[in-house]
């Protein structure tokens, strides 16, 4: 049996993430169009700028493992990076999620059909649970600034994951009740919250991770 190579691991982890959020953009894009949901719409962006952070990490951690020449301080400053555009990309996301949820909250009205937004909800609340473990256990097994920062994105993934499927349930179910209204906007603006928070406890790791050396 191979040695085990948690640089190998890591990349084979963020790989495959990045292959199952292909189509997330694309697929919640859709969505958003079909229904009038603002927590949909919130769903969209938040996937999209998620997919460019993924993308990076999966980069950094590629260009570690192709270049066993770098010095320590090349790899942190990459690993940096990553975590950097972590951050960035969840406040981004947060920012325009409040902005959309605030701008439609006096003329908003729910409605539309939001069954496909539901599916991809409620399929990426399984999926991003499972990553969120999956990330949990290489970081107890090797601490990494890269996989620590992919850890808090996806327990923010799960989190706002839950309170999609919740909204969007709820609008499905009684879109005419006047909760539907209220709880979709509340839905997202709970999911723009939580992304500007997990944001800002990304950006307090990467602050304390500089200088300290990763495996």
């Amino acid at each position: 049996m191979p040695p085990f190579d948690p640089g190998r691991q890591r990349e084979r982890t963020l790989a495959i993430a990045l292959l199952l959020s292909l189509a997330a953009p694309f697929a919640t894009g859709y969505a958003a169009l079909i229904s009038r949901s603002a927590t949909q719409l919130a769903d969209f962006v938040r996937r999209s700028v998620e997919f460019v952070a993924l993308t990076t990490s999966w980069a950094v951690v590629r260009q570690r493992r192709r270049r066993p020449d770098l010095s320590a301080g090349q790899v942190r400053r990459l690993e940096r990076r990553a975590a950097q555009a972590v951050a960035a990309a969840l406040a981004v996301s947060g920012l325009v999620t409040l902005v959309v949820a605030g701008g439609r909250a006096r003329t908003f009205a729910p409605g539309g059909d939001v069954r496909l937004g539901l599916l991809i909800a409620g399929l990426g609340l399984v999926t991003n649970a499972a990553f969120w473990r999956r990330y949990a256990r290489l970081q107890r097994l090797g601490p990494n600034a890269v996989i620590e920062a992919q850890r808090r994105l996806y327990a923010a993934k799960v989190a706002a994951d839950g309170v999609v499927v919740v909204a969007l349930a709820t609008v499905w179910l009684a879109p005419d009740h006047p909760a539907a209204r209220p709880v979709d906007l509340v839905g997202s603006l709970a999911v723009a919250l939580y992304l500007l928070v997990t944001a800002v406890q990304v950006g307090r790791s990467v602050r304390r991770s500089v200088g300290r050396p990763t495996a």
